[in-house]
């Protein structure tokens, strides 16, 4: 059973409007042991919407001791962050996490090429496949120039934004980018950091959570054993999103345990 979310947005992420108050008290009445906040920042994000996802740290961290101190006798809340990480902004990140006594830290492809693939913007002039493959290669590139992470992110996060996701085919071909998704889960498993299944896959209709269960088969193939849940709840209605068929399906591959982080440490929970 997984009782511990492990990617959580508060309003201090700008495209959440949930207080962590309303966050924490959703989890604890779904009986969670663990709750991690997550929030997004995005250093250098194309000003193409309205968004600005980066937001005050020391407002961040003074807020979670409060909770911390609030809810410790009913949930253990944990500092986490999600950096979208390009390789040209890691002194910026580098500066952030040594100063900052994060528990947890994701790294995310959200910009590749100065653009999110959330935006219409980013496939312009490319194929889906130039796309996909660009995207995969981001978090190759960044791997290798910034390792002040713990997992990297929905490492299948392009999907959901594709212009065949978009016509309702909801996936995409495993075996069209294996080669390319086994070089991004050895250079992830090469710098000794894990991945993260994302069951926001399944909240958006894809059939399958971030990554699809062929990557996360080939990930315990390479020997990877790091690997943390989480929901990617902007909502509080989405926290623990399908966590018990996350939890059949990892069984089903062959994980006995998930991951949990403290003080920046992996700790293995059982299944």
């Amino acid at each position: 059973m997984i009782l511990a979310d492990y990617h959580v947005h508060s309003d201090f992420s700008s495209d959440c409007n949930a207080p962590m108050e309303t966050m924490i008290e959703q989890a604890i009445s779904m009986g969670m042991k663990k709750l991690c906040f997550t929030d997004h920042m995005d250093y250098d994000y194309p000003p193409v919407s309205n968004l600005n996802f980066e937001f005050d740290i020391e407002a961040y961290m003074d807020k979670l001791s409060l909770m911390k101190q609030k809810y410790q006798s009913k949930i253990e809340i944990l500092t986490g962050i999600e950096l979208g990480l390009q390789p040209h902004i890691t002194d910026r990140m580098t500066a952030l996490t040594d100063r900052y006594p994060f528990d947890f830290i994701i790294g995310s492809s959200h910009v590749v090429d100065h653009f999110d693939p959330f935006y219409p913007q980013f496939w312009i002039n490319k194929t889906e496949e130039e796309g996909i493959t660009e995207y995969f290669q981001s978090i190759i590139d960044n791997c290798n120039q910034y390792q002040g992470f713990h997992i990297y992110g929905h490492i299948d996060y392009i999907v959901r934004y594709a212009p065949s996701t978009k016509k309702k085919y909801l996936t995409y071909p495993y075996e069209k980018y294996a080669d390319i998704l086994d070089e991004v889960l050895k250079t992830i498993l090469l710098h000794e950091k894990g991945i993260e299944v994302n069951t926001a896959g399944y909240k958006y209709g894809l059939g399958h959570p971030h990554p699809k269960t062929e990557v996360l088969v080939r990930y315990k193939e390479l020997g990877g054993e790091i690997i943390t849940i989480g929901s990617d709840a902007h909502r509080p209605e989405h926290l623990g999103y399908d966590f018990l068929k996350t939890a059949e399906l990892l069984k089903s591959i062959g994980f006995k345990y998930y991951t949990t982080f403290k003080d920046g440490k992996p700790i293995f929970e059982k299944l």
